[in-house]
Protein backbone atom coordinates (compact mmCIF):
# COMPACT_ATOMS: atom_id res chain seq x y z
CA UNK A 1 0.00 0.00 0.00
CA UNK A 2 1.51 3.64 -1.49
CA UNK A 3 1.86 6.41 1.53
CA UNK A 4 -1.16 8.60 2.23
CA UNK A 5 -0.37 11.86 0.79
CA UNK A 6 -3.68 13.34 0.79
CA UNK A 7 -6.37 12.84 4.31
CA UNK A 8 -9.66 14.57 3.90
CA UNK A 9 -11.45 14.13 7.32
CA UNK A 10 -15.28 15.00 8.04
CA UNK A 11 -14.77 18.03 5.61
CA UNK A 12 -17.37 20.74 5.30
CA UNK A 13 -16.96 23.89 3.20
CA UNK A 14 -19.64 26.63 3.46
CA UNK A 15 -19.63 29.74 1.38
CA UNK A 16 -21.92 32.84 2.13
CA UNK A 17 -23.31 35.14 -0.78
CA UNK A 18 -24.42 37.80 0.98
CA UNK A 19 -26.28 36.82 3.72
CA UNK A 20 -26.92 33.09 2.20
CA UNK A 21 -25.15 30.28 3.58
CA UNK A 22 -24.04 27.74 0.90
CA UNK A 23 -22.81 24.44 1.73
CA UNK A 24 -20.73 23.35 -1.20
CA UNK A 25 -19.40 19.99 0.76
CA UNK A 26 -20.55 18.06 3.80
CA UNK A 27 -19.05 15.35 5.97
CA UNK A 28 -16.07 14.28 3.14
CA UNK A 29 -13.34 11.98 4.07
CA UNK A 30 -11.00 10.25 1.78
CA UNK A 31 -7.48 9.42 1.57
CA UNK A 32 -5.86 9.38 -1.47
CA UNK A 33 -2.12 7.48 -1.85
CA UNK A 34 0.87 8.74 -3.29
CA UNK A 35 1.39 8.24 -7.37
CA UNK A 36 -2.47 7.36 -7.62
CA UNK A 37 -4.25 8.72 -10.77
CA UNK A 38 -7.51 10.20 -9.29
CA UNK A 39 -10.74 11.13 -11.09
CA UNK A 40 -13.07 13.07 -8.79
CA UNK A 41 -16.45 12.55 -11.17
CA UNK A 42 -20.18 14.45 -10.85
CA UNK A 43 -22.18 17.00 -12.23
CA UNK A 44 -21.94 20.85 -12.07
CA UNK A 45 -22.03 22.17 -8.34
CA UNK A 46 -21.40 18.55 -6.69
CA UNK A 47 -18.51 20.02 -4.69
CA UNK A 48 -15.81 19.13 -7.14
CA UNK A 49 -13.81 21.67 -7.61
CA UNK A 50 -14.24 22.92 -4.04
CA UNK A 51 -12.13 19.79 -2.79
CA UNK A 52 -9.34 20.70 -5.58
CA UNK A 53 -9.27 24.27 -3.90
CA UNK A 54 -9.31 22.45 -0.62
CA UNK A 55 -6.31 20.36 -1.80
CA UNK A 56 -4.17 23.16 -3.46
CA UNK A 57 -4.32 25.25 -0.50
CA UNK A 58 -6.50 27.84 -1.86
CA UNK A 59 -8.90 27.97 0.30
CA UNK A 60 -9.08 26.12 3.87
CA UNK A 61 -12.17 24.19 5.63
CA UNK A 62 -15.14 25.32 7.43
CA UNK A 63 -14.95 22.81 9.80
CA UNK A 64 -12.98 18.97 9.51
CA UNK A 65 -9.57 18.28 8.93
CA UNK A 66 -7.14 18.65 5.65
CA UNK A 67 -3.52 16.87 5.23
CA UNK A 68 -1.26 17.93 2.46
CA UNK A 69 1.73 16.17 2.09
CA UNK A 70 1.99 15.54 6.04
CA UNK A 71 0.76 19.15 6.91
CA UNK A 72 -2.67 20.07 8.40
CA UNK A 73 -3.43 22.89 6.43
CA UNK A 74 -5.53 24.68 8.97
CA UNK A 75 -2.79 25.19 11.00
CA UNK A 76 -0.76 26.94 8.57
CA UNK A 77 -0.97 30.79 8.11
CA UNK A 78 -1.15 32.19 4.19
CA UNK A 79 2.81 32.64 4.30
CA UNK A 80 3.43 28.55 5.16
CA UNK A 81 0.23 27.60 2.89
CA UNK A 82 1.84 29.35 -0.27
CA UNK A 83 5.03 27.47 0.94
CA UNK A 84 3.32 24.45 0.58
CA UNK A 85 1.13 25.40 -2.52
CA UNK A 86 4.47 26.13 -4.17
CA UNK A 87 6.91 23.23 -3.41
CA UNK A 88 4.14 20.31 -3.20
CA UNK A 89 1.42 21.59 -5.74
CA UNK A 90 1.40 21.66 -9.40
CA UNK A 91 -1.75 22.96 -11.22
CA UNK A 92 -2.85 22.41 -14.83
CA UNK A 93 -6.12 24.77 -15.80
CA UNK A 94 -8.90 23.75 -18.87
CA UNK A 95 -8.02 27.53 -20.01
CA UNK A 96 -4.06 27.07 -19.22
CA UNK A 97 -3.63 30.07 -18.21
CA UNK A 98 0.02 30.73 -20.20
CA UNK A 99 1.62 34.62 -20.49
CA UNK A 100 1.26 35.16 -24.01
CA UNK A 101 3.81 37.38 -24.37
CA UNK A 102 6.28 34.69 -22.93
CA UNK A 103 7.35 31.82 -25.02
CA UNK A 104 7.16 28.13 -23.97
CA UNK A 105 10.41 27.48 -22.36
CA UNK A 106 10.03 30.90 -20.45
CA UNK A 107 6.55 30.09 -18.99
CA UNK A 108 7.48 26.72 -18.01
CA UNK A 109 10.67 27.85 -16.72
CA UNK A 110 8.89 30.68 -14.67
CA UNK A 111 8.16 28.89 -11.81
CA UNK A 112 12.19 28.15 -11.27
CA UNK A 113 12.60 31.79 -11.97
CA UNK A 114 10.48 32.75 -9.17
CA UNK A 115 11.74 30.39 -6.08
CA UNK A 116 15.63 30.97 -7.60
CA UNK A 117 18.55 28.63 -7.79
CA UNK A 118 18.92 26.74 -4.60
CA UNK A 119 22.54 25.71 -2.98
CA UNK A 120 22.78 22.93 -5.04
CA UNK A 121 21.61 23.40 -8.47
CA UNK A 122 22.94 25.36 -10.91
CA UNK A 123 21.44 27.47 -13.80
CA UNK A 124 22.66 25.02 -16.40
CA UNK A 125 20.64 22.54 -13.70
CA UNK A 126 17.96 24.04 -14.17
CA UNK A 127 17.87 24.85 -17.66
CA UNK A 128 18.34 20.81 -18.79
CA UNK A 129 15.48 20.15 -16.43
CA UNK A 130 13.26 22.67 -18.38
CA UNK A 131 14.43 21.51 -21.92
CA UNK A 132 13.81 17.67 -20.97
CA UNK A 133 10.32 18.44 -20.06
CA UNK A 134 9.54 20.47 -23.00
CA UNK A 135 10.93 17.30 -24.84
CA UNK A 136 9.01 14.98 -22.67
CA UNK A 137 5.44 16.29 -23.71
CA UNK A 138 6.78 16.26 -27.21
CA UNK A 139 7.51 20.19 -27.93
CA UNK A 140 11.22 20.51 -28.56
CA UNK A 141 10.57 21.90 -31.83
CA UNK A 142 8.42 24.66 -30.43
CA UNK A 143 10.45 25.97 -27.43
CA UNK A 144 10.85 29.25 -28.87
CA UNK A 145 7.30 29.83 -30.21
CA UNK A 146 4.64 31.93 -28.47
CA UNK A 147 1.07 30.59 -27.19
CA UNK A 148 -0.46 32.15 -29.71
CA UNK A 149 1.30 30.07 -32.08
CA UNK A 150 0.61 26.81 -30.65
CA UNK A 151 -2.95 24.56 -30.88
CA UNK A 152 -4.93 24.02 -27.74
CA UNK A 153 -3.70 20.25 -27.22
CA UNK A 154 -0.35 22.30 -27.52
CA UNK A 155 -0.72 24.51 -25.18
CA UNK A 156 -2.36 22.43 -22.68
CA UNK A 157 0.90 20.32 -22.91
CA UNK A 158 3.20 23.49 -22.35
CA UNK A 159 1.25 23.90 -19.11
CA UNK A 160 1.07 20.32 -17.85
CA UNK A 161 5.06 20.75 -18.33
CA UNK A 162 4.78 23.93 -16.10
CA UNK A 163 3.07 22.08 -13.54
CA UNK A 164 5.75 19.42 -13.21
CA UNK A 165 8.66 22.44 -13.24
CA UNK A 166 8.51 22.45 -9.66
CA UNK A 167 8.84 18.28 -9.18
CA UNK A 168 5.36 18.28 -6.89
CA UNK A 169 4.32 15.61 -5.15
CA UNK A 170 0.51 16.25 -6.51
CA UNK A 171 -0.66 17.84 -9.72
CA UNK A 172 -4.39 19.36 -9.76
CA UNK A 173 -5.88 19.47 -12.84
CA UNK A 174 -9.73 21.18 -13.35
CA UNK A 175 -11.32 20.07 -15.83
CA UNK A 176 -7.58 19.50 -18.37
CA UNK A 177 -9.12 18.22 -21.33
CA UNK A 178 -12.77 20.50 -21.07
CA UNK A 179 -11.55 22.85 -24.25
CA UNK A 180 -10.20 20.02 -26.19
CA UNK A 181 -11.35 17.65 -29.05
CA UNK A 182 -11.90 14.63 -28.19
CA UNK A 183 -9.06 12.80 -30.14
CA UNK A 184 -6.28 15.71 -28.84
CA UNK A 185 -8.16 15.41 -24.71
CA UNK A 186 -7.10 11.80 -25.25
CA UNK A 187 -3.90 12.40 -26.43
CA UNK A 188 -3.16 14.78 -23.29
CA UNK A 189 -4.60 12.09 -21.34
CA UNK A 190 -2.25 9.88 -22.55
CA UNK A 191 0.53 12.35 -21.93
CA UNK A 192 -0.36 12.80 -17.92
CA UNK A 193 -0.32 8.73 -17.11
CA UNK A 194 2.70 8.91 -18.83
CA UNK A 195 4.13 11.50 -16.57
CA UNK A 196 2.40 9.99 -13.54
CA UNK A 197 3.86 6.45 -14.36
CA UNK A 198 7.48 8.11 -15.12
CA UNK A 199 7.70 10.98 -12.10
CA UNK A 200 5.50 9.27 -9.62
CA UNK A 201 3.71 12.05 -9.51
CA UNK A 202 -0.07 11.77 -7.81
CA UNK A 203 -2.70 13.60 -10.73
CA UNK A 204 -6.17 14.47 -9.20
CA UNK A 205 -8.53 15.51 -11.85
CA UNK A 206 -11.52 16.98 -11.70
CA UNK A 207 -13.96 15.89 -14.49
CA UNK A 208 -17.19 15.19 -16.49
CA UNK A 209 -14.84 13.61 -18.91
CA UNK A 210 -15.60 9.43 -18.93
CA UNK A 211 -12.33 8.54 -20.70
CA UNK A 212 -10.14 9.92 -17.29
CA UNK A 213 -12.88 8.16 -15.50
CA UNK A 214 -11.66 5.10 -17.69
CA UNK A 215 -7.96 5.68 -16.97
CA UNK A 216 -8.00 6.30 -13.27
CA UNK A 217 -6.87 3.72 -10.84
CA UNK A 218 -9.27 5.45 -7.93
CA UNK A 219 -12.64 7.08 -8.72
CA UNK A 220 -14.35 9.44 -6.18
CA UNK A 221 -18.20 10.33 -7.22
CA UNK A 222 -20.09 13.22 -5.66
CA UNK A 223 -23.28 14.73 -5.44
CA UNK A 224 -24.95 17.41 -4.41
CA UNK A 225 -21.56 18.03 -2.14
CA UNK A 226 -21.41 14.62 -0.89
CA UNK A 227 -19.18 11.55 -1.92
CA UNK A 228 -21.59 8.40 -3.17
CA UNK A 229 -18.98 6.56 -4.53
CA UNK A 230 -15.41 5.87 -3.88
CA UNK A 231 -12.91 2.78 -4.41
CA UNK A 232 -9.54 1.93 -6.19
CA UNK A 233 -10.06 0.08 -9.73
CA UNK A 234 -7.69 -3.05 -8.31
CA UNK A 235 -10.67 -3.70 -5.48
CA UNK A 236 -13.06 -6.62 -5.99
CA UNK A 237 -15.21 -4.15 -7.34
CA UNK A 238 -15.59 -4.92 -10.76
CA UNK A 239 -19.31 -5.06 -11.79
CA UNK A 240 -19.59 -1.43 -10.18
CA UNK A 241 -17.00 0.10 -11.24
CA UNK A 242 -18.40 -0.93 -15.09
CA UNK A 243 -21.92 0.25 -13.64
CA UNK A 244 -20.06 3.76 -12.77
CA UNK A 245 -18.05 4.44 -15.87
CA UNK A 246 -20.89 3.57 -18.14
CA UNK A 247 -23.25 6.13 -15.94
CA UNK A 248 -20.76 8.67 -16.96
CA UNK A 249 -19.85 7.78 -20.19
CA UNK A 250 -24.03 8.24 -20.79
CA UNK A 251 -23.98 11.27 -19.12
CA UNK A 252 -20.88 12.88 -20.03
CA UNK A 253 -19.93 15.60 -21.90
CA UNK A 254 -16.88 16.75 -24.23
CA UNK A 255 -16.43 19.95 -25.38
CA UNK A 256 -16.30 20.75 -29.47
CA UNK A 257 -12.64 21.78 -29.85
CA UNK A 258 -13.05 25.27 -30.18
CA UNK A 259 -8.87 25.61 -29.40
CA UNK A 260 -8.29 23.55 -31.99
CA UNK A 261 -7.50 19.90 -32.70
CA UNK A 262 -3.78 18.98 -33.13
CA UNK A 263 -2.51 17.54 -29.88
Amino acid sequence: MSDIIIELDAVQKVYFLDTVEVEAIRDISLEIHSGDFVSIAGPSGSGKTTILNLIGCVDKPTSGTVIVNGQRTSDLDDDRLTELRHRSIGFIFQTFNLIPVLNIRENVELPLLLDGLSENETKAEREKWVDFLIDSVGLKDRMLHKPAELSGGQRQRVAIARALVMKPAIVLADEPTANLDSATGESILRLMRKMNETFGTTFIFSTHDPDIVEEADHIIRLKDGIIVEDFRINEDRSGDTLNFRNSIRATGTKATGTEGSQA
